[in-house]
């Protein structure tokens, strides 16, 4: 069968295999606060399967099983390219309730540093404002990363469902068309 996508013989799809190690790269690179590099593997993931994949179509035997395999990868992809605005900008994953605690976790390891220098804080106040700042920064980062790395599947999931009901609906006008 050559050209794009797919394999002879209805084998697996290069593309979608590759996309799969790179999802598990790009987590085991994502470890601690998500980073804008997630962006990037997101994205790069997202091109490929793009690229190299195909959407399923309907008449091929296992279409259900390979739309679901479609759709999940793409929208790993995706979940992957937004995580780092998601644990930062509240407007996109607003995460009730959480935002406040990872701010509380900060005040409380900013007050933990100070403790920490004892007597030595009252000498320098701009080096231990330097050092609360950033106890509480690395502590709000950790917080809101282990909490998007905890809601992450459900944004992944809920692109799957996009991304299948998109293209199931645009195989559908195809063949109606």
């Amino acid at each position: 069968m050559g050209g794009r996508g797919g394999a002879a013989g209805g084998g697996p799809d290069a593309g979608v295999l590759g996309t799969a190690l790179g999802v598990v790269l790009a987590f085991s690179l994502a470890e601690g606060s998500w980073e804008w590099f997630s962006t990037y593997l997101g994205l790069t993931l997202l091109a490929v399967v793009l690229a190299f994949g195909r959407v399923p179509v309907r008449t091929a035997a296992g279409y259900g099983w390979n739309l679901a395999a479609y759709s999940l990868v793409v929208g790993l992809c995706a979940a992957l390219a937004l995580a780092p605005a998601l644990q930062r900008w509240d407007w996109l994953f607003p995460m009730p309730g959480t935002r406040e605690g990872c701010v509380q976790a900060g005040r409380y390891e900013s007050l933990h540093a100070r403790a920490a220098l004892g007597d030595l804080a009252g000498q320098d106040a701009v080096a231990l404002a330097f050092a609360q700042d950033q106890q509480s920064r690395v502590a709000v980062d950790d917080c809101l990363a282990a909490t998007t790395t905890r809601w992450l599947p459900v944004y992944a999931l809920g692109a799957a469902l996009l991304v299948g009901g998109g293209a199931w609906a645009w195989g559908r006008a195809r063949r109606e068309g």
